[in-house]
C-alpha cells in the first residue's frame, strides 16, 4: 500500500475532507451559537382580541432559549398555544433578529358545562379555557361530547330561526337524550337521536306547526315534549298534567 501513490493520494485527499467539513461544521456552530445573533423582538400578527401582551411576557418569560439561528420555533409555538384564547401559532425566523409569530385566537361559540371551571367552546367544536361571557349561549353533555353538541347547536339554530327564536341552552344527558331550551324561554325535550326518528325531524314539526297551531297554545307554556310520533305535549306552569298539542302515545 505504502508504495502505491495513488491509494496515498486518494487517503490524504479523504482525511483531508473530513478535516475541512469538521473545521466548517465548527465554524457554523460557532456562528449559529454566536452571542452576535440574538433574538431581539417578537411580533405578532393576526385577529388580535384577547390575547394580552401581559399574557404573551408571562409565558415567555425566561422560556426563550437560543440565538437567532438556534431558537426552537416548536418549542415557542408550544409556549404560545398554551396561553388561553390562542388555539394555533406559526413562528418563523426574520432576519435579522426577529420571531414572526401568526396566531389564529378561537372564536367563541358558547359556554360548555356548569361546573366551577371556566371552559368554553369554539366554533370548531373544542374546549378551551378563556374568561366566560354570560351572553353566550349555553352547552353541556358528557365528557368527549362537546364537538357533537356544537354541531347540534348549529343546526338546531338554522332550523329555529324561521320563528326567530335561538337556543339558548343545549344539553345532551348522560343517556343520549337532548333538551333545548329557547330564547323565548320555552324548554324542548327532544329525545334521543335515531336513524328511524332523528332530532331534526322532530324539530322540523315543531317549527312547521307552530305558528298555526302552537304559538297560542304555547304562550303560557314553559315545556314541549317532542317525543311523540304524531304530536306534541304542552306544559303550562299552572296546569298538572301537559296539554297535548295532538293526541299521540309516547315513544318509548
Amino acid at each position: 500500500m505504502w508504495d502505491n501513490p495513488r491509494l496515498l493520494n486518494a487517503i490524504a485527499n479523504g482525511l483531508l475532507a473530513v478535516a475541512l467539513a469538521a473545521l466548517a461544521y465548527t465554524g457554523f456552530r460557532l456562528v449559529f451559537e454566536s452571542p452576535a445573533f440574538p433574538l431581539r423582538t417578537i411580533r405578532l400578527e393576526g385577529d388580535l382580541r384577547h390575547l394580552a401582551q401581559a399574557d404573551v411576557v408571562r409565558a415567555l418569560q425566561g422560556k426563550v432559549k437560543g440565538t437567532f439561528f438556534t431558537v426552537d420555533l416548536e418549542t415557542i409555538s408550544a409556549i404560545f398555544e398554551s396561553i388561553a384564547w390562542v388555539r394555533r401559532a406559526e413562528v418563523r425566523r426574520r432576519w435579522p433578529d426577529c420571531l414572526e409569530v401568526k396566531i389564529e385566537e378561537h372564536v367563541a361559540l358558547a359556554r360548555w358545562g356548569q361546573g366551577r371551571e371556566s371552559q368554553l367552546v369554539n366554533t370548531q367544536g373544542e374546549l378551551f379555557s378563556g374568561r366566560s361571557d354570560a351572553t353566550l349561549p349555553l352547552l353541556s353533555g358528557p365528557a368527549g361530547t362537546e364537538g357533537e353538541v356544537a354541531r347540534r347547536y348549529a343546526s338546531f339554530c338554522e332550523l329555529l330561526a324561521p320563528l326567530g327564536f335561538e337556543p339558548r341552552q343545549v344539553a345532551l344527558s348522560s343517556r343520549l337524550a337532548w333538551q333545548v331550551r329557547l330564547s323565548n324561554g320555552l324548554t324542548l325535550q327532544l329525545g334521543r337521536d335515531s336513524d328511524r326518528d332523528r332530532l331534526e325531524d322532530r324539530l322540523e314539526k315543531f317549527v312547521s306547526a307552530y305558528p298555526r297551531a302552537l304559538a297560542k297554545s304555547a304562550r303560557g307554556a314553559d315545556y314541549v315534549d317532542l317525543r311523540y310520533p304524531n304530536g306534541f305535549a304542552l306544559r303550562v306552569p299552572e296546569a298538572r298534567n301537559p296539554e297535548p298539542a295532538k293526541a299521540a302515545d309516547k315513544r318509548a
